[in-house]
């Protein structure tokens, strides 16, 4: 099954080596990270060499070669935000999630990434699940807003 979605990425970007980081995209966005032996597939038939691709892969944050959950929780732990709280929302999602920076779940489901700034210190604290932004976040919303699926999740 990995091997058709594959090839059908390589084959939409024409094998074309020059498009190596559009195909890391791809299968970034249909596996939600770059499992090694696509890197060995993506080699194979585009004549990329392996250690370009790996390049890439750890180069871009953007990309991971770790499996991501379904839904990545992102905590800012800038200035404002930690004044205002952001380690108290980060010992919940530690004990609630069991994770740490950069873990995904068991059941694939969550992310943690602790990230320097969102952009909303006059909203601090703010976490962001998917795309969206909750601000003046409290560690007691935590259990609520991971029971909810992102798409119910209120911004406001």
């Amino acid at each position: 099954m990995k091997t058709d979605k594959v090839q059908s990425i390589i084959k939409k970007w024409n094998g074309d080596p020059n498009y190596a980081i559009e195909m890391l995209q791809d299968i970034q966005s249909e596996f939600r990270y770059i499992p090694k032996e696509v890197i060995e597939e993506i080699s194979e038939s585009t004549g990329i060499p392996r250690t370009q691709l790996y390049y890439l892969a750890t180069f871009y944050k953007a990309f991971s070669l770790k499996p991501r959950g379904e839904h990545e929780i992102q905590v800012c732990t800038g200035t404002t935000c930690y004044v205002k709280g952001a380690f108290r929302i980060l010992e919940s999602l530690q004990r609630k999630c069991g994770l740490s920076d950069g873990e995904t779940t068991d059941d694939l489901q969550y992310t943690l990434k602790y990230v320097r700034c969102l952009g909303c210190c006059s909203l601090a604290p703010v976490i962001s699940l998917d795309d969206a932004i909750i601000g003046k976040a409290k560690s007691s919303t935590i259990e609520g807003l991971l029971a909810r699926k992102v798409g119910e999740v209120d911004t406001k």
